[in-house]
């Protein structure tokens, strides 16, 4: 990457006696898996485009737990859950802004059982807001004419009902919006929720990310937008199944707006 990003942790910040705007968790798979990661560095460089005041936990962050509740371990998920509240709450953390809707819908909704109350978004309304602020400005001509479909993440479409900020986000880029059959309320999963991504698939005729890709290429796009690391993955695996890669990408959100 030719530009040096700037990602300062909330132990530097702290120790310098400052409180970021927002703190930027940036989740397992933008962590660990090697596609997830270039999302990751996609986000920050909006980050710093904007120049938003944010950090990030680096080594002391955790899983969230959300795949081992969604597995059916809620020990081990109370595990992680209260370790992350802890260190969270000790750095007095008010604002929570993520590119995975996994650990979105987790903190946002099982966390405040457990003592961990934060403001928590998704990074296409983060990203949403800093448009409306005018923080950040698209040119919208990297993508001028392109046909993009959006693909529902579960958990940030028909778990916490938030359908229109990816769009309105993508609509920024001058791209030709064209829609699945099956979008927002009616979005089908792309296979890997509910820890589902983990495991070999149950008897059938085809495998769920297989069947949404076909949903996908029906639209005929040059792009398949996703909002979820974990749906990348699967739309991805979907389109090289359908032998499509060299003709049809699959970007999340952030990658997209980072590219304009």
């Amino acid at each position: 990457m030719s530009e040096e990003l700037k990602v300062p942790t909330m132990a530097e910040m702290m120790a310098e006696g400052k409180q970021p705007e927002i703190l930027f968790w940036v989740g397992s798979a933008g962590s660990y898996d090697d596609r997830a990661k270039k999302i990751t560095k996609a986000f920050v460089k909006i980050l710093n485009k904007a120049n938003v005041d944010f950090a990030v936990l680096g080594t002391e962050e955790s899983n969230t737990g959300d795949l081992a509740k969604r597995a059916g371990n809620e020990f081990l998920f109370q595990m992680q859950a209260m370790m992350n509240i802890e260190v969270l709450n000790a750095y007095e953390v008010k604002r929570i802004v993520t590119c995975d809707p996994h650990s979105y819908n987790c903190i946002k909704n099982e966390y405040p059982s457990l003592g961990g109350n934060y403001d928590i978004v998704h990074h296409t309304q983060f990203i949403k807001e800093l448009m409306s602020s005018g923080r950040l400005t698209v040119e919208g001509n990297t993508y001028k004419g392109k046909r993009i479909t959006f693909h529902d993440p579960c958990y940030l479409g028909r778990a916490n009902s938030e359908y229109d900020a990816p769009r309105d986000v993508l609509r920024k880029t001058n791209a030709n919006l064209v829609e699945m059959k099956r979008h927002k309320g009616t979005a089908l999963c792309c296979g890997a929720g509910g820890a589902q991504m983990f495991k070999e698939p149950e008897k059938g005729d085809m495998d769920v990310n297989i069947l949404r890709t076909q949903d996908a290429l029906d639209t005929q796009p040059d792009i398949i937008a996703t909002g979820c690391p974990y749906c990348n993955t699967m739309m991805s695996d979907g389109v090289k199944f359908k032998e499509k890669e060299s003709e049809i990408s699959v970007l999340d959100i952030a990658e997209l707006i980072a590219n304009s």
